[in-house]
């Protein structure tokens, strides 16, 4: 689906109920509507990832990796993988939840959560693309990118389709259809052993690994995010967008950031689900919508102190949420491009200090933010609307990382 974020409010209202389907409204009286949501939580400084049950908080696995991880979850949200960058290893944890479309309903499966037998191992695993049936694992210093199927995963086994990446660096690696768009290293400067080279651009590749076309330019390429059938990467220049392109390969894009915006640029993106459009940063003080389609591509939201989170609300597509230092977690309405709403929620946690410090991180599951509150060993849940906290789940050390998984379905 394409939507301006500049037109038709009503569209968006009807995407908004469409793109869960997590009420069960469609269900026939011959289903019974079961719901079950799940929160999975890294913690900052131990290895080990919790299960928990987000209704009564109850702790559901305890699961010891080998470092503090980082966590996403999958596109179909039955798994979620745990990378842990500096012990050079990913494990996959089953989420007991699982979803199957049956048209005008969906049907949602729930069983216990565990911690898959297979592991992927390679120098520095960092980002993890999920994709519809796969995630895309991406290893700055293994200079390759696995495609892992999650059927097979499910079933305990590892069916890898490995990517070339060139050579080392800290990159990304996307499918679209039967290609996959890979982030593209400076080859030719020289690096020190402990350093990467800088990317300079992206490059579409074929099943067979075929390079199809130039490179397109993309300095310090960081950050990427999908929304319907597009797929943005941050850039130095302004925001490359990559759109289908039949048997000849996608088509690349450069959204050049506008004379009339200050000095600064897109690192890190999340991409509308019932609307097409992408956030991101544009540096630490401001938030940019992005619109590929609109003639004005580009709206700053200025924030009031430092971004220390942000993502979309599946469930409720025209929501963000922004959670700044000073602890105030802001409501950004994406189709005014404004924020509509502010609560306090945690005490400040500063941006200075080390980037990998502990602070807040924020997830959303029935109609709350979640957010981790490592000072406190919490998870602070907040009723989406008013703001206000409901409850807490107390957590043992620093809870840091988290992922929601769930929602509802027919049970038969």
């Amino acid at each position: 689906m394409k939507l301006s974020l500049a037109r038709n409010h009503l569209l968006a209202a009807v995407a908004s109920g469409l793109i869960f389907a997590a009420s069960g409204a469609f269900a026939d009286d011959d289903h019974e509507t079961k719901e079950s949501w799940r929160l999975f939580v890294g913690d900052h400084t131990n290895p080990v990832v919790r299960a928990i049950d987000f209704e009564n908080g109850k702790e559901l696995g305890r699961y010891d990796v080998k470092g503090p991880a980082a966590l996403t979850a999958s596109a179909s949200g039955r798994t979620v993988f745990a990378t842990q960058s500096d012990q050079d290893i990913v494990h996959v944890l089953k989420t007991g939840i699982d979803f199957s479309d049956h048209g005008e309903h969906r049907d949602l499966d729930v069983s216990d959560v565990g911690l898959l037998p297979v592991t992927f191992e390679g120098k520095h695993p960092f980002h993890v693309v999920p994709h519809d049936d796969h995630a895309i694992l991406f290893y700055d210093r293994g200079g390759k990118a696995d495609i892992i199927d999650e059927v097979a995963l499910l079933e305990g086994k590892a069916d890898v389709k490995t990517v070339d990446t060139t050579k080392p660096h800290h990159g990304v690696a996307v499918t679209m259809g039967r290609f996959v768009l890979v982030s593209v290293p400076n080859t030719a400067v020289e690096t020190k052993p402990d350093e990467l080279p800088p990317r300079v651009g992206l490059r579409v590749v074929d099943e067979t690994g075929r390079q199809l076309g130039d490179v397109a330019k993309c300095t310090d390429l960081h950050g990427e995010a999908t929304s319907s059938q597009l797929v943005a990467f941050g850039c130095k220049e302004g925001v490359l967008v990559a759109r289908p392109g039949g048997l000849d390969g996608p088509k690349l894009e450069m959204l050049a950031y506008p004379s009339d915006l200050p000095k600064g640029s897109t690192g890190t993106l999340l991409g509308g689900t019932a609307m097409q459009f992408f956030l991101g940063n544009y540096g630490e003080y401001k938030i940019v919508l992005i619109d590929p389609d609109s003639e004005k591509h580009f709206r700053l939201i200025d924030l009031p102190t430092r971004r220390v989170d942000f993502l979309l609300d599946p469930a409720a597509p025209r929501n963000a949420y922004i959670l700044t230092e000073d602890g105030d977690l802001h409501v950004l309405d994406v189709i005014k491009g404004e924020i509509v709403r502010k609560g306090k929620i945690t005490e400040p946690y500063s941006k200075d200090g080390h980037w990998r410090d502990p602070r807040p991180r924020l997830a959303v599951a029935d109609g709350h933010v979640v957010i981790t509150d490592p000072r406190h060993s919490l998870v602070r849940i907040v009723d989406a609307e008013s703001l206000k906290e409901v409850r807490t789940i107390a957590v043992e050390g620093k809870p840091f990382t988290i992922v929601a998984v769930g929602g509802s379905g027919a049970s038969h």
